[in-house]
């Protein structure tokens, strides 16, 4: 699946922990268009899974993001946002600066996240918080469609996630 995405557009990551978000940011996107909560947390507090400074970490995610797209940069956001209220503040940034907002569900098999959770050698998620996650995201494939986003991508298998390309190549646009 060849998917247009313009330089002017907000990408929001939607997964439970261990669905390939991170890597797909790297496979597909630039270092500097990408806004990880993990990396906002480590800047914090040296520990990107430190969930007691998660208020100030997306305080300053927020900041950053507001000044990319209020310059047309496209910006992704690494982070599960598997609530609907996780993504109203983007939405709203999104629509302020005229940017053209784009989920990107990785709705994937439950043993394929604890898989590679469990193989994670840091940020290792309890297994109670993933199995909340992996419920809030498919609670959340419902809600999607009344959120605002003008595209909305659902990517249910590895296959589909990597069959994804972006036109033109996101890595390369300037």
């Amino acid at each position: 699946m060849r998917v247009e995405l313009p330089t002017n557009s907000l990408v929001i990551l939607i997964g439970a922990s261990g669905a390939g978000k991170s890597t797909f940011c790297r496979r597909w996107f630039r270092p500097t268009e990408v806004l990880s909560s993990d990396h906002f947390r480590a800047m914090l507090t040296d520990d990107e899974s430190d969930q007691s400074v998660n208020q100030e970490a997306f305080d300053l995610l927020y900041q950053v993001m507001a000044k990319r797209l209020a310059r047309g940069r496209r910006t992704v956001l690494d982070a599960t946002s598997v609530r609907a209220e996780d993504r109203q503040r983007p939405l709203s940034l999104a629509r302020q600066h005229g940017a053209l907002p784009v989920a990107i569900v990785f709705d994937l098999p439950p043993a394929l996240c604890r898989s590679r959770n469990a193989a994670r050698k840091h940020r290792r998620v309890p297994e109670p918080v993933l199995q909340w996650q992996l419920e809030q995201v498919a609670a959340s494939l419902e809600s999607l469609p009344r959120e605002g986003f003008d595209r909305i991508l659902i990517l249910r298998s590895e296959a589909e996630v990597a069959a994804l390309s972006f036109a033109p190549d996101a890595r390369n646009v300037q």
